[in-house]
């Protein structure tokens, strides 16, 4: 996700206008949805999307869920009826957490920035989700490993990924 700047979160004047018919938009709506309309095109144009993110308090932080306030639209990118519009993309999660959440950790439960994001990915219409989970990233800032030691624990993960 690019940096931006604009309306972020989503202010309700932005809800109002989302739920108002195109038609009966007035110029004030149309301009308070244009960021909006330029993510979901920029979304709607790429072949692939990446997601490269942090996980802060057991989630994704506040600016990337901004992002799928603005890109989760009705009638753009989610149908009226419920499906998802946004289909034959490929996306991959790169995801760095401090913790370890995987399967087999007693924290598996709290491990929700990831599922999240396949599910937000899921009901726009994406299906092929690859997720790189970059786990234990504490262990740098305890100086328990190095920054080049920690990349090449998951390196593996992102040269399949180049191959696939």
């Amino acid at each position: 996700m690019p940096v931006r700047t604009g309306r972020w979160p989503l202010r309700s004047k932005s809800v109002a206008a989302y739920f108002t018919p195109p038609g009966a938009q007035t110029a004030e709506m149309k301009d308070e949805l244009r960021q909006s309309d330029d993510l979901v095109q920029e979304l709607l144009a790429a072949d692939e999307l990446i997601i490269s993110t942090p996980v802060y308090d057991y989630n994704v932080p506040a600016s990337l869920k901004a992002w799928i306030d603005h890109i989760v639209r009705k009638g753009l990118t989610l149908g009226f009826d419920g499906s998802g519009l946004v289909t034959g993309k490929k996306a991959t999660i790169v995801i760095a957490s401090g913790g370890v959440y995987g399967q087999r950790s007693p924290n598996a439960d709290r491990n929700i920035a990831p599922q999240y994001l396949k599910l937000i990915l899921g009901v726009l219409g994406i299906a092929d989700v690859t997720v790189i989970h970059g786990e234990g990233a504490k262990a740098v800032d305890l100086g328990e490993k190095s920054m080049m030691e920690f990349v090449e624990d998951h390196a593996g993960q992102m040269r399949q990924l180049d191959r696939a």
